[in-house]
């Protein structure tokens, strides 16, 4: 099995010795900052939390100020919803204001001081000779960008063929909450939706011009996967799933990396009270892999993603998500969590994934995406489980498990990187946003469609994969996931196969 280079970015890195790497709100109003609260009576690391309540304006108040009285300081108050952020430096503070009345529930967001640190991973950029460009030219047929035929993934879902009927809308805005994108890309700049874009790394948003880019130092992948959703057909690169759509960038990832509870909250609000039909959310939520419920900071995170991500669905939001890269049979009531928390010194823990829950992609009315390869096998890394898993899409796989006619580079992904550039990436980070291109394509063909309806139109309208039976990808004899259920609906694929073609034409 291939290894990743980060559990918080669904993308995939391969082996170094492949020649190309994988890598990888509100309205006015709506919010309320506080001035700060009175010191900390104990020193301690300046940490962020979630206080949820609730959303009566009496409540808010009297929560406020105990948070104050309890040595915290108010950052944000999303009152639709009640959850308010706070940081503070007293090691006592949630103990402290989950006593508060009218208080639900309250947490630490990270184990690591402000600002967390850590590392970032980059894309291996597509690097083409004259020769191969000239022989890309010759394969690509009429009206097709020039990168088209690299891009296997989009006829796996009849996504080249749903383009003869429609490009998408620019009536339809699918938000990208990530590390950031880069909207002076060429194939990114003709579809970008400014007005829907924030930087919400802080837990609250900053609308300052530009703030919603990665910075030289930052992860392409946000960049990748808005490419992969909405990249322009002009003649230019690749081509999106939904090229006649806009593409907004919510940044929640942190310079180092970190997808912090306020920030995707954050993200969640501001794409709600702003229009968004479609958020991607290609990650998980740090620090934990699984937030148990059992735990009274780990809970107060689910609760506050919960809710915002619900509040977007309300206000017509189709909220779609990465299923995760670790091969994880996600029904198991038994799984080995090594990797949290990430943000300081990780544990070794068993959890059971029915309590402990990955957010935001296991939360309600979200739709987990799995991916595929180019063989429309499971990928070997993507996550899976009967009843978790509500459809699959493609998102890459080593080469070692593609067909050996196929090119080196077919097994991958391809999308626009930050500076202008191109590059090959896989995960389920890369089959979430096939899912919310097609969703997209629903929304402009059924305007008016409720969330509820453009899910059950994706499952509809998917084209079946049955359980592979046995499941060995890499040949070596051994099982490597067992899928549970049949050709109509099953572990692996949920439904099936996203289809662009039937979303364009039923």
């Amino acid at each position: 099995m291939a290894h990743l280079a980060s559990g918080r970015r669904r993308a995939l890195a391969l082996p170094a010795g492949l020649a190309l790497l994988a890598s990888l709100g509100f309205l006015p109003g709506s919010a309320t900052a506080e001035p700060p609260g009175a010191p900390a009576q104990a020193a301690g690391p300046d940490l962020s939390y979630v206080v949820n309540t609730r959303t009566d304006h009496r409540t808010l108040e009297s929560v406020r100020h105990a948070i104050s009285r309890a040595g915290g300081s108010v950052v944000i108050s999303y009152d639709k919803v009640g959850v308010i952020v706070a940081h503070s430096d007293d090691p006592d503070f949630a103990r402290t204001v989950r006593r508060a009345r009218g208080v639900d529930s309250a947490g630490a967001t990270r184990t690591a001081p402000l600002p967390a640190q850590s590392t970032t991973d980059v894309g291996t950029p597509l690097k083409l000779s004259a020769q191969q460009q000239k022989a890309l030219a010759a394969q690509a047929s009429p009206g097709e960008d020039p990168y088209e035929p690299l891009q296997w993934d989009l006829k796996a879902i009849k996504a080249d063929k749903a383009h003869h009927k429609t490009l998408g809308s620019p009536a339809v805005t699918v938000a990208v909450i990530d590390t950031g994108v880069d909207d002076t890309h060429p194939d990114i700049a003709p579809n970008f939706d400014r007005r829907a874009s924030v930087n919400c790394v802080a837990g609250k948003p900053d609308t300052t011009d530009g703030a919603w880019r990665p910075t030289a130092e930052e992860s392409p992948h946000g960049t990748h996967v808005a490419g992969e959703i909405a990249g322009a057909k002009n003649g230019i690169g690749i081509t999106g799933v939904a090229p006649g759509v806009k593409v907004a960038g919510i940044k929640v990832g942190t310079t180092a990396g970190f997808f912090y509870t306020e920030a995707v909250v954050c993200g969640f609000m501001w794409a709600a009270d702003h229009g968004v039909d479609v958020t991607n959310n290609s990650y998980y939520t740090d620090p934990w892999y699984f937030n148990c419920k059992d735990d009274p900071d780990q809970k107060a995170l689910v609760e506050a993603v919960t809710r915002a991500s619900r509040y977007a669905e309300r206000r017509g939001t189709v909220n779609v998500a990465a299923a995760g890269n670790e091969n994880y049979d996600l029904t198991s009531h038994s799984i080995t969590d090594s990797s949290s928390p990430d943000d300081g010194a990780p544990g070794t823990r068993t959890v059971d994934p029915s309590k402990c829950l990955d957010i935001p992609t296991q939360l309600p009315g979200v739709v987990t995406v799995a991916a595929t390869g180019a063989r429309n096998l499971k990928s070997s890394f993507s996550n899976y489980g009967l009843g978790i898993v509500d459809i699959a899409a493609p998102g890459g796989d080593s080469t070692a498990y593609q067909p050996p006619e196929a090119p080196a580079t077919s097994g991958l992904i391809l999308g626009p990187v930050p500076g202008g550039g191109w590059a090959y990436m896989a995960g389920t980070s890369m089959a979430s946003p096939h899912v919310a291109g097609v969703a997209a394509l629903i929304k402009s063909r059924h305007p008016h469609a409720s969330p509820g309806v453009v899910k059950a139109l994706l499952a509809a309208e998917a084209d079946r994969l049955a359980c592979p039976v046995p499941y060995d990808i890499d040949g070596d004899g051994v099982v490597d996931a067992v899928c549970k259920g049949g050709r109509v609906h099953n572990g692996f694929y949920g439904p099936g196969l996203v289809d662009a073609l039937h979303a364009v034409t039923r």
